[in-house]
């Protein structure tokens, strides 16, 4: 080429949880059976959705008004609505111009962070979700900062990490939590969102809250919204409907802006993502039309609940029997759906392998795990091994070795069966 047409940041886009499929496919053309432990689609993996919720989407598709664009912000109606359930929360007040609609989180991360300053850093926790880590170090042109989440605590952030790396890096001007976390399946207990938002006030820096799965909670602890401890700090919490209704194929989602006119440049900041939008029209209509029925109909909190005790009883299953391995650490899941194991240090090498019955995938295998990180090799042997398709912990922006599973198998027998193979090969691989 002329000129060199690459983005300064291209190299920081990776996503680890779909990279590893192109090789689980390579396996499945070698005859190996694959089970899909690595993405978090409750309906790919078999969660029925309502009926009285499909029935509501079938209403609102008779609808013509509901095929046509939206306002740039997404619906009056439903940005009222969503206002009012924030507000019915406590803690800091927003009206509806302060809700602006997205096709998904993932549109959403993705302007959050361009519009951003190139000089401007925003610190995440790692392990690290690879959407805002890949979305934050591309922005940049540089790799993602992260403060530590630590595994032998249950993976609570680690604050004075985060708060020296906020105090002797000026370029930090914004804190990003993921509550419920993903990958670990750790809750942000309220004190410690508290800490938080203390140093987000002493270095004057505004804070983005994922909260995809905020209705996915099923453990004992204390978490919050953002929106109930953010004070006066300028904030941005995200939400959505792929997760908990869930319909992740409808790629809807929303921000939630705070304390907006409390900060100048945070509320140009703010405009500028709104322009963005605007020169994308709107966000898909239909999915926006439903949310206010669905979400105040009384058979939603019943849903919800209902989910979110399958989702417990995994977890209890789950760090019952991989917690009980030894050279691994599992903290037991307290909210989301997943839950990410770690190697204790020295317990990995690269001459470790699994027997593979399958001798052209033992052949793939041999080779594309040469010069890969530990949890990497070790992924791809458990893949040919078994089946268990599992995302390794360093494709999480992570330098602790170890890898993501799903809490979303609806087939309590086939769950069982699956983490008693993935105990079983640990100990083997060991």
């Amino acid at each position: 080429m002329r000129n060199n047409i690459v983005h300064i940041g291209a190299g920081e886009l990776t996503y680890e949880i779909r990279e590893i499929v192109d090789v689980a496919e390579k396996l499945e053309k070698l005859g190996i059976n694959i089970l899909w432990e690595n993405i978090g689609d409750p309906v790919a993996k078999g969660e029925q959705v309502p009926t009285w919720i499909k029935e509501v989407v079938r209403e609102a598709v008779n609808e013509d008004k509901n095929f046509a664009y939206s306002p740039t912000k997404g619906l009056l109606q439903v940005r009222e609505f969503l206002a009012e359930k924030c507000n019915s929360n406590g803690g800091v007040k927003i009206t509806a111009d302060d809700i602006i609609f997205f096709n998904g989180l993932g549109d959403a991360i993705s302007k959050i962070y361009t519009s951003l300053n190139r000089e401007s850093r925003i610190i995440g926790p790692s392990p690290a979700y690879s959407t805002h880590s890949s979305a934050e170090g591309a922005h940049a042109g540089s790799h993602h900062l992260t403060y530590n989440l630590t595994p032998e605590l249950g993976w609570l952030p680690d604050i004075n990490d985060l708060r020296n790396k906020v105090r002797y890096n000026p370029a930090v001007s914004g804190i990003l939590i993921i509550n419920p976390d993903n990958p670990t399946g750790m809750i942000y207990p309220t004190r410690v969102l508290k800490e938080i938002v203390k140093i987000a006030k002493e270095y004057d820096l505004f804070i983005i809250s994922d909260e995809i799965y905020a209705n996915i909670i099923f453990g004992s602890g204390e978490t919050a919204k953002l929106s109930e401890v953010i004070n006066e700090i300028p904030g941005i919490a995200m939400k959505g409907i792929s997760k908990e209704l869930p319909w992740p194929g409808a790629r809807c989602g929303w921000i939630e802006v705070y304390n907006k006119n409390k900060d100048s440049i945070f509320a140009r900041y703010v405009k500028s993502i709104v322009d963005a939008k605007m020169l994308e029209v709107c966000s898909t209509t239909l999915p926006q039309a439903v949310i206010p029925k669905i979400m105040s109909d009384p058979r939603y909190g019943t849903h919800l609940k209902e989910r979110n005790e399958r989702y417990g009883k995994r977890a209890e299953l789950a760090y019952k029997i991989i917690n009980s391995i030894e050279g691994v650490i599992a903290p037991k899941p307290s909210g989301a759906f997943y839950m990410s194991i770690i190697f204790k240090d020295g317990v990995l090498n690269n001459r470790q392998k699994l027997k593979i019955e399958n001798e052209k995938a033992g052949q793939l295998v041999e080779e594309i795990s040469k010069n890969v990180a530990p949890d990497k090799r070790f992924a791809y042997y458990l893949m040919a091994a078994s089946g268990i398709c599992v995302v390794p912990l360093t494709g999480f922006n992570s330098d602790l070795y170890g890898f993501r599973i799903t809490l979303l198998e609806p087939d309590e027998e086939k769950f069982k069966q699956i983490l008693s193979t993935l105990a079983e090969k640990i100990n083997e691989y060991l």
